[in-house]
């Protein structure tokens, strides 16, 4: 194999014209020729049994040569964007044969490459670190979480439903007297006030006891998803079984045992303290990166292919796809339950694409401005920490993942310490006081 020739034909594409030699294009003949042989029948041979040289005078001596081609031309591709130093954005590659024949194989492949980047300024970049401060109503608001973790539903009989209240109700919806699909349902717990249902539901239940039956009537909204229901008056009929309410602990030395590994209240309010201290600490480091990552963007200059955005959507979608799966659910379920198709979720995952090929391609250019390369070391502890993540032996996670790409997260890894060990971090006013 061999290069003839590199060109840019416009914006991240190159044309690469690629020849090659007789030597392995006759090799991939012959190859192909055994693996077509024997379906072929050629009178006066039995099937499989014809020499190649009648195969070719019988169908052409052109007849083996697309598998052939087919066989050399993703090596020598590969060789060709190599040699001219080129890096591909998997995408739509346009082929063009230019010849074929017992010297060989000229073709012209025009592919699309990753833009040219200028970066400047990623050294002494400014960013506000938010205060670090855990007030007593963080703490308080922190243990009414637990206090909802462990509270207890208790039957109300002597009342009438309030705001708050969980309430245990059949209903039977119709409009003009027609009952509808899903408006339907015996013994279902309705939160009042939680607004699961159509404005305007909850609040007519309230002040109804238990044992009542009475009719609420509403109004579907002009925007409702059935369009059948949309801006159509309803009747529904209720009949209500029970009122309940969350019943919460006394949060006291003995709820603090139960809940926690400390004996007294203010024991626990410390390590929650702690903690709360330790999150807020990870967000301002969070936020921070952010900042630093906003600027560097605003300071990458390149013309990014499209291809780039959307091999980054179908990477993002494929990753949810597999969590989703890892939950009982695959993504065709999770768009018929929301309503969304194939183009919407494509959509809601560009922004959040377009940023990430954004601060990707400009850590790649940090790293080659600042010569950044990781170490043997460094490549193996990465390789066992991922070996370690998944549970199964380091020679398979090498098996599966290439070690150049592996060094191409290291790099962007490191890069983004660069980044943010030479930044410029103000305290906020109220972190300084």
């Amino acid at each position: 194999m061999s290069l003839k020739s590199s060109n840019k034909v416009e914006t991240n594409r190159y044309q690469l014209e690629v020849e090659v030699d007789a030597k392995i294009f006759e090799k991939a003949i012959e190859q192909a020729y055994h693996k077509e042989n024997k379906k072929i029948a050629i009178p006066g041979f039995r099937k499989g049994k014809a020499p190649r040289a009648f195969v070719e005078k019988y169908y052409g001596e052109q007849v083996f040569y697309e598998d052939a081609i087919n066989a050399v031309y993703p090596d020598a591709l590969d060789e060709a964007v190599n040699e001219a130093k080129l890096e591909l954005i998997e995408d739509k590659i346009d082929f063009d044969l230019v010849s074929a024949g017992k010297e060989g194989i000229v073709f012209k492949a025009t592919v699309t490459t990753k833009p040219d980047v200028e970066i400047e300024g990623y050294k002494n970049i400014g960013a506000t670190k938010k205060p670090i401060e855990v007030t007593d109503e963080d703490i308080n608001q922190e243990i009414k979480k637990v206090q909802e973790r462990n509270s207890r539903m208790v039957t109300v009989e002597d009342r009438a439903v309030q705001n708050g209240d969980i309430t245990v109700i059949d209903f039977d919806g119709s409009v003009d007297g027609v009952a509808f699909e899903g408006g339907k349902a015996e013994n279902y717990s309705l939160t009042i006030g939680a607004g699961q249902f159509i404005p305007g539901f909850e609040e007519q239940v309230i002040g109804h006891q238990t044992g009542d039956e009475f009719d609420v009537n509403v109004k579907f909204p002009v925007d409702y998803q059935a369009a059948d229901l949309a801006d159509k008056d309803a009747v529904f009929k209720i009949k209500l079984h029970e009122i309940k309410v969350k019943e919460l602990p006394e949060v006291d030395d003995d709820f603090v045992k139960d809940v926690s590994d400390f004996d007294t209240l203010d024991k626990y309010k410390e390590d929650v303290k702690a903690k709360l201290t330790e999150t807020k600490e990870k967000e301002a480091k969070d936020d921070i990166e952010n900042q630093l990552i906003d600027k560097l963007i605003e300071n990458l200059k390149a013309e990014i292919p499209q291809a780039m955005y959307e091999n980054k959507i179908n990477e993002d979608i494929r990753e949810f796809g597999y969590r989703l799966q890892s939950q009982g659910m695959n993504l065709d379920t999770y768009l018929q339950y929301t309503g969304m198709d194939k183009d919407s979720i494509r959509k809601q995952f560009q922004p959040q694409a377009e940023r990430q090929v954004k601060v990707r391609l400009a850590l790649e250019k940090v790293a080659q401005l600042e010569n950044i390369q990781p170490s043997e070391e460094e490549i193996e502890e990465e390789f066992a920490k991922l070996a370690k993540s998944y549970e199964i032996d380091i020679d398979k996670v090498k098996s599966f993942i290439p070690k150049n790409e592996l060094i191409k997260d290291i790099v962007v890894e490191k890069a983004i310490n660069l980044v943010r060990d030479n930044a410029i971090i103000i305290e906020s006013k109220k972190d300084a006081e």
